[in-house]
């Protein structure tokens, strides 16, 4: 675990070469003694020894002016704005100056165009299946309960790289620009990036 470089939101991408969190409460609750045999069963993910818990937006037990780089891959459309922005301003304390800050998120401008210039009649349906902003149907039960409680699939709010030029700026990041797959020049950063996560989609890279 390289300390310097911390990923957030890793999910089950937990590269050796960085420190990874995660806010899942399944992973919590993996690690209890109670409860923890049911959530380790095969309908819940299997999270790597080396992820940690933690929550960008309340903040990371990591110290301020420490890290060098930060990444997080589709993670962002996930936090309601006002959390949004505490996430950043959080990134922002957590990086040493010229420290690298690197996201990727879906492509709101792109998947608009995509939707008004299709003439597929079923176009508004995949726009809110392609945005995960609707819901086709409603699980029942325990199960729907379940995922209700501890799932954090569908997006709260998203972006297009104008909107998030203007946020990261008002923090305070410099040097913003579009990134693409394995582009950074801090070599660290081809042990985090999944290619599949980055196709179609907006990627930025900034600096403090």
């Amino acid at each position: 675990m390289n300390s310097n470089y911390v990923q957030f939101g890793c999910g089950l991408c937990a590269p050796p070469s960085w420190r990874n969190f995660d806010n899942s409460p399944t992973l919590r609750l993996q690690n209890a003694v109670v409860v923890g045999r049911l959530f380790r069963s095969k309908r819940f993910p299997q999270w790597p020894k080396n992820v940690e818990y933690g929550d960008i937006t309340s903040g990371l037990p990591i110290s301020l002016n420490s890290v060098k780089a930060m990444y997080c891959s589709h993670v962002l459309e996930h936090l309601a704005l006002v959390d949004f922005r505490q996430a950043i301003a959080n990134v922002y304390k957590y990086l040493v100056e010229d420290g690298i800050f690197r996201l990727v998120v879906p492509d709101l401008e792109q998947l608009a165009r995509t939707y008004v210039e299709s003439v597929d009649p079923e176009a508004a349906h995949i726009f809110m299946q392609s945005t995960l902003l609707g819901y086709s149907t409603r699980t029942q039960g325990v199960e729907g309960l379940m995922r209700t409680l501890f799932g954090n699939s569908h997006h709260l709010w998203m972006w297009d790289y104008k909107s998030l030029v203007k946020e990261l700026e008002k923090v305070g990041f410099h040097q913003i620009r579009r990134a693409q797959y394995h582009d950074s020049s801090d070599i660290f950063f081809l042990d985090v990036e999944d290619q599949g996560r980055w196709e179609n989609q907006l990627g930025i890279e900034c600096v403090k």
